[in-house]
């Protein structure tokens, strides 16, 4: 007979496929890629991950295949990646995993004077600006967004071809899309701007609805969102409860079937007279998934962990007790651990029979022993070490 049991090892269907339980381990850039695709290293270490207790993996942040979407030479899913990165959605389903390919454009984060795979080549955003009164880089076209739009969609059919489960749309922490949805970046007068967060939310629309339509109904689409910005940590893309169900009903009705809630800490309320943190808030708006996310099992949020500005503890065991009652509670579905896997990819395995005295704690040195190749420098960039361009 089939077991109803629900909590945080159970098993979850997210369309047609199946994870083993409700643990997620989140897109990080490691920087451990070598012609823009994995190297071996960090292939081994997904299948860690996996074979530690992840349920579902997202790669690393990879550029889609237009020309301005980043400056470093980091992971790319395009052509002449693909069979690449196909070696590490294998080894992920090899450890009865699912896996997720998250695609990226940097916007007005992009460092265009530093080169990169496409020196010279202008650095496009919805309104030429990566913070406010900051500008960098010069508001995209009409006719740029669709071409920027169809390369999402192309990276998309690559993922679905090498045979990941889905992918993830990131629109989070000041990137590309992000861009779009933050009113202080977006100054646009057309469409895909205004003061209601439905316009500033219709271009991610429109590249939901358009991955979508290109790879049919049982490819996972995951949207990941957050308030919090690399470049701003109190910036909110949304002040209400109400702005958010907005948001919710756009992007489910586009076509996603999973949403990311990147917070800095799970456990923290959004709005005052409540309890619910963001991810519990979109949760009661929301008829999909929500993935839960932010300093699950540390003591230190991420981006304190890359200034070094806080001791980091492991509080494994107390982050289980909060997940469990928020879990019970309903607020959300599945729950990303990032750091804490770092640290020990065995810690779902371990915090699932209670080893917690035997969890290896994460530090910031991990980022470059837990493979051989990490490139920190790519990292400390990507998570906000220099804020603005330059």
């Amino acid at each position: 007979m089939p077991s109803h049991r629900r909590d945080l090892f159970s098993s979850f269907r997210i369309g047609s496929k199946q994870s083993k339980n409700r643990f997620v381990l989140p897109g990080m850039q490691l920087g451990c890629v070598v012609d823009n695709g994995p190297r071996q290293a960090l292939i081994d270490y997904y299948s860690r991950c996996v074979a530690g207790g992840i349920g579902m993996l997202i790669t690393e942040a990879l550029a889609i295949g237009h020309p301005s979407a980043t400056w470093h030479d980091g992971g790319f899913l395009v052509e002449r990646t693909a069979s690449a990165w196909k070696r590490a959605v294998d080894a992920v389903h090899a450890e009865n995993g699912l896996i997720l390919t998250q695609l990226f454009h940097e916007g007005a984060i992009r460092k265009e004077k530093l080169g990169g795979p496409f020196p010279g080549y202008p650095t496009l955003s919805p309104s030429g600006l990566f913070n406010e009164g900051k500008p960098n880089g010069r508001a995209a076209t009409r006719e740029e967004l669709g071409e920027i739009r169809d390369s999402y969609v192309g990276s998309a059919l690559l993922a679905q071809r090498i045979g990941a489960d889905g992918v993830e749309v990131h629109s989070a922490h000041g990137y590309f899309l992000d861009q779009f949805l933050w009113e202080k970046t977006n100054l646009r007068e057309d469409e895909y701007g205004g003061a209601a967060i439905t316009s500033r939310a219709r271009y991610l629309a429109e590249i939901v609805t358009g991955i979508r339509e290109a790879t049919g109904p049982d490819f996972i689409i995951s949207v990941r969102f957050s308030q919090w910005k690399e470049v701003d940590f109190e910036a909110h893309i949304v002040a209400s409860p109400g702005e958010l169900k907005s948001l919710v009903r756009v992007l489910t009705n586009a076509g996603a079937d999973l949403l990311h809630v990147s917070t800095r800490r799970f456990f923290e309320p959004e709005w005052e007279g409540s309890d619910l943190g963001l991810a519990g808030w979109t949760k009661s708006f929301s008829s999909i998934p929500v993935i839960a996310n932010g300093s699950v099992g540390l003591s230190a949020d991420v981006m304190s962990t890359f200034f070094g500005q806080d001791k980091i503890e492991s509080t494994a065991e107390q982050s289980l007790k909060e997940l469990n009652r928020r879990f019970a509670n309903h607020e959300f579905d599945l729950i990303s651990v990032g750091r804490s896997v770092i640290g020990d990819q065995e810690w779902v395995n371990k915090v699932q029979h209670g080893l917690f005295a035997d969890i290896r704690p994460f530090d910031r040195s991990q980022l470059a022993a837990a493979t051989e190749g990490w490139d920190l420098g790519v990292i400390g960039e990507t998570y906000g070490l220099t804020q603005h361009p330059e």
